[in-house]
């Protein structure tokens, strides 16, 4: 299922590659930032699994060191965004999604999530191409403006 332009409303699990676009200003941070007010208008809910928070976190300190990712986690932690644990039910369907998709692990976290929270995945990674057919996709554009 693609989304694409739509009207915001429901669930939405973020994965690393749309809390990236946004944090650094890439192309879909715009659509991202909406899906922020939307959650923060209570017109919505916004989920992010434990597993990709912490892809996003290596990933802002390995590119621009600790203090840069610990201010992310404080304003991530403003951000009106359910975290979710990586539950056993979790593993057990990322597992199962990973055998089966050519996905990251951490991404599979997320299509687990979104399968539990019946949401849809917000992301421009084309990964996700491969669970289309599991999950619904927001999908943001890769290229940077």
């Amino acid at each position: 299922m693609k989304k694409r332009g739509c009207s915001l409303g429901g669930k939405y699990v973020l994965d690393s590659f749309a809390l990236l676009a946004f944090l650094q200003g890439e192309n879909g941070a715009q659509q991202v930032r909406n899906v922020l007010e939307h959650g923060r208008e209570n017109a919505g809910t916004l989920f992010l699994s434990v597993v990709n928070l912490s892809e996003c976190l290596y990933i802002v300190e390995r590119n621009r060191g600790s203090a840069c990712a610990r201010q992310v986690w404080e304003s991530l932690q403003e951000c009106p965004i359910h975290i979710e644990p990586a539950t056993e039910r979790h593993a057990l369907v990322a597992a199962r999604i990973k055998a089966s998709h050519r996905v990251s692990l951490a991404d599979a976290y997320a299509v687990a999530l979104a399968l539990e929270q019946a949401a849809t995945v917000v992301t421009g990674d084309p990964e996700f191409k491969e669970v289309e057919g599991l999950v619904p996709v927001l999908w943001l554009p890769r290229t940077k403006p």
